[in-house]
């Protein structure tokens, strides 16, 4: 699977297109030597046939006919690993000299008079069958000569010189194929390490940087580049969560002064139509002080990290307080609140902070479940993981949306008119944060009208040893919040 994801990396493929363009230049050059050494070679067996037909030619001037047979029988005894091939007949193909007997098959194929055959016991050749080129011209008096010479040797050179041109190109493309995968992954592994920093950066570990070798190359580059802008935008966030934190704070003394005078005020107006305005100004100066005591709980969840009080903690009691607690409300709707809780599901966390994050997710699945619908609240053991799951019939989330609603402040379009500030999944990612946990998000009924949300959060479950086992954290989660 490794070897099929290095093959689709870009590097790979750029590598790839020049072992291509490399491999078609070494092929052109090598077709060019071929093409010059064997056109040189053929070139210059044709000149020494050409020069042995001069020279039997100025016999036969000198000569006539019995001078160019004796020159013909003396070449042939001069040469006696028959390099030369003569044949002289007459027109009725009666040898006359020669150390052929007769013509080759093809000796009237070619109009230029030169030929290529093979030497074999047919023709009266008393050696091994090799390959010849010849030249067949005739002379006057109704003579036919011809004039050739073995080349077996240069063919079989150009053989050699054919499959070393293969081999090389073999081992070219071969070596071209090796160095761009090894170039491909040297490139990929770099690039990993940054997508793996960077997946981990967004997953919410702000303070992870790129590691750099000290090569100052354009990696390293990319990488002090992409860590200076990390820091500014941590630094530009730290600086929005600190003025937000500050006004929360502010505000929320002022703020109690006026609800407290509100009510004071409540109780002492006599008209009807004025103590309900009072009421309602009490009544949104409450939903103030809850928004803004919200976000000061998450502030401190934020910059305390892992330092909660961490104890042992029995999920399966913590949940059934929790919906005890909430189970009066669910009947008031006339839900079904169904309860599937596994007993000896242990973890080591924060009491207060896991009660508040199991309460959120349950108030949630009430109030965005209408009437006579069903929640489920689900404990069980997975593996290394402790599970907690709140199931609802309600108007769920779009999956354009579950990447966003862990934001603070931000609410699903659907459950904008129903009561809310949507901070409490935000304070439910903090507590989870603590707690080395993860939150899933999928439809409780997918492709229906109203497809219901699951939320399961995955914390590290008691091992036995008084150490955390660490949830697993895959890179991509279908995390998301309804607020």
């Amino acid at each position: 699977m490794k070897l099929l994801s290095q093959l689709r990396t870009s590097s790979f493929q750029l590598a790839l297109l020049y072992m291509v363009v490399f491999a078609t230049s070494v092929f052109i050059l090598l077709a060019f030597i071929y093409w010059r050494t064997a056109g040189f070679m053929t070139a210059q067996t044709d000149e020494t046939i050409e020069a042995e037909i001069a020279g039997l030619a100025e016999q036969y001037r000198s000569g006539g006919v019995n001078g160019l047979i004796t020159i013909i029988r003396e070449r042939v005894a001069r040469d006696p690993n028959a390099k030369s091939i003569y044949l002289l007949t007459t027109d009725d193909s009666l040898k006359l000299a020669g150390n052929l007997e007769t013509w080759p098959d093809d000796s009237r194929a070619s109009e230029t008079g030169w030929i290529n055959f093979t030497l074999n016991e047919s023709l009266g050749w008393t050696g091994p069958e090799r390959l010849a080129r010849a030249r067949i011209f005739e002379v006057q008096g109704g003579l036919r000569l011809l004039v050739g010479r073995d080349v077996d040797d240069l063919t079989n050179l150009k053989r050699v010189i054919e499959a070393a041109i293969n081999w090389g190109m073999g081992i070219t493309l071969a070596l071209a194929l090796l160095g761009g995968f090894l170039m491909s992954r040297s490139t990929t592994r770099r690039i990993e390490v940054i997508n793996n920093t960077s997946r981990r950066i967004m997953n919410g570990h702000l303070s992870l940087r790129i590691p750099t070798r000290g090569t100052d190359d354009d990696f390293d580059q990319l990488a002090d580049n992409l860590n200076q802008m990390l820091d500014r935008i941590v630094y530009l966030m730290e600086g929005i969560r600190h003025v937000s934190d500050n006004i929360a704070h502010d505000l929320r003394t002022p703020l109690t002064r006026l609800r407290n005078q509100l009510e004071s005020t409540l109780i002492t107006v006599d008209n009807d139509e004025a103590r309900e305005h009072v009421g309602r100004a009490v009544a949104e100066a409450d939903q103030l002080l809850a928004t803004f005591n919200a976000l000061l709980r998450i502030a401190r969840l934020e910059t305390r990290g892992n330092t909660a009080d961490m104890k042992l903690v029995a999920l399966d009691e913590l949940v059934t307080d929790a919906c005890e607690l909430y189970e009066a409300l669910s009947e008031d709707k006339e839900q079904e609140f169904r309860q599937q809780l596994a007993t000896g599901v242990r973890i080591e966390g924060d009491r207060d902070l896991l009660f508040q994050m199991i309460s959120n997710l349950i108030d949630n699945a009430i109030k965005y479940t209408p009437e006579h619908g069903l929640i489920e609240v689900v404990v069980r053991l997975d593996g290394s993981d402790a599970v907690f799951e709140v199931k609802d019939s309600g108007i769920g989330v779009p999956d354009d949306e579950k990447d966003q609603v862990f934001q603070r402040f931000y609410r699903v379009g659907k459950s904008r008119s129903l009561p809310g500030n949507g901070l409490g999944l935000s304070l439910v990612s903090a507590v989870a944060e603590i707690h080395q946990g993860q939150i899933l998000l999928s439809d409780t009924h997918p492709g229906e009208e109203k497809p219901g949300l699951t939320v399961t959060v995955r914390l590290p479950a008691y091992s036995g040893s008084r150490k955390r086992i660490k949830a697993t954290r895959p890179e991509t989660t279908d995390e998301s919040e309804k607020a």
